[in-house]
């Protein structure tokens, strides 16, 4: 029996149904004493045309991938996990190996749901690929249920195109490796519909340190990255073998699945926005930068353990920030001017 106050009404996918919807509103309005949780897919919902979403009527939540921690826990791991949640770093560096260890595990199972209590119960990397690319699969048949063969074919080029704009040495998104001679013009409306989808993150730069970041962002010039570094890697073809042995591929490509990384858990484990810093004229740029309080940080990824870093050398001499971090493979070391952290331990920013 469904009574007021003590009974909670779930309205599961229900990007299926417009009316289930727009019913949110009278919800809100004509019988507030029910508690009621709504959730679905952002892809069914940002691309229904005719649809009049309850603005101001409802309280939104975005969900992520699971985050890394999240996967610890899935995993069983729960003394690494308070562990990294209490940020002592005596402790956790002590155990430094281990997370490393399942960050790699992570690398490539990522934080879809599914994959990973699949993994979690039967660690068959084999099978989690096949479900990652079911995954991937999904996303396209979806996506042609709402958008013209034109559009669709034009927002794939744009999904396609992304791991290898991230196995560049400048991850700037590049038109025209997408398709010779491309503008911005003739994929922005695409890009659009993925960000409104959920399915990438869009990071733009900045041409200035200063507070607030939002003032100095390039909004013609940016990274882009997927929603999940898991589905990363398996669209890049990496097999379990590679990211456990760091064979030559994993070598080679690790610095993009560690930007993708680094990126996933600054979105869904931390309150910052994600930028990153350079001019067209600078001999310098920075992966990532926050702003932390009334504070600028400039942050650094390393894939590897050299703790040797120019660019963030010349970014901290020329502009003096209070903070500045790299994530790398090593445990946690504080240097003159640079704190090192180890990549896991990005929720602890």
């Amino acid at each position: 029996m469904i009574t007021p106050d003590d009974t909670l009404i779930i309205f599961d996918e229900i990007q299926e149904s417009l009316h289930a919807l727009e019913s949110l509103k009278r919800f809100s309005e004509e019988a507030p004493e029910y508690h009621l949780i709504a959730a679905g897919s952002l892809l069914g919902v940002a691309l229904h045309s005719h649809v009049s979403f309850p603005v101001g009527k409802v309280d939104i939540m975005s969900l992520y991938p699971m985050s890394y921690r999240e996967f610890l826990a899935a995993m069983g791991e729960n003394a690494l996990l308070h562990a990294l949640n209490d940020g002592d770093f005596n402790i956790i560096n002590a155990f430094h190996d281990k997370y490393l260890f399942l960050l790699k595990q992570y690398y490539y199972v990522g934080g879809m749901p599914e994959v990973v209590q699949y993994f979690s119960e039967t660690k068959d990397f084999k099978a989690i690929r096949d479900i990652q690319n079911s995954l991937l699969a999904q996303y396209r048949d979806d996506l042609g249920k709402h958008v013209t063969s034109f559009m669709l074919a034009r927002m794939g080029m744009v999904w396609e195109s992304i791991p290898m704009q991230l196995a560049k040495e400048n991850k700037k998104f590049f038109f025209g490796q997408i398709q010779k001679g491309a503008r911005s013009a003739d994929f922005e409306e695409s890009i659009q519909w993925l960000l409104d989808c959920g399915l990438i993150y869009k990071v733009h730069r900045i041409n200035e340190p200063y507070v607030p970041l939002s003032f100095y962002k390039e909004f013609n010039t940016y990274k882009l990255f997927l929603l999940d570094v898991g589905l990363l890697s398996a669209m890049s073809g990496i097999d379990a073998m590679t990211l456990l042995e760091g064979n030559a591929l994993f070598v080679e490509f690790k610095g993009a699945l560690t930007e993708q990384f680094v990126l996933q858990q600054l979105i869904s484990d931390t309150q910052y926005i994600p930028f990153y810093f350079g001019t067209k004229q600078a001999t310098f740029e920075m992966d990532f930068m926050i702003q932390k309080d009334k504070a600028i940080v400039p942050i650094e990824v390393k894939s590897s353990t050299n703790l040797r870093s120019q660019s963030l050398k010349a970014f901290c001499d020329k502009y003096r920030p209070p903070v500045a971090i790299k994530f790398s493979s090593l445990p946690w070391v504080k240097q003159v001017f640079i704190t090192n952290m180890p990549l896991y331990s990005v929720c602890l920013l």
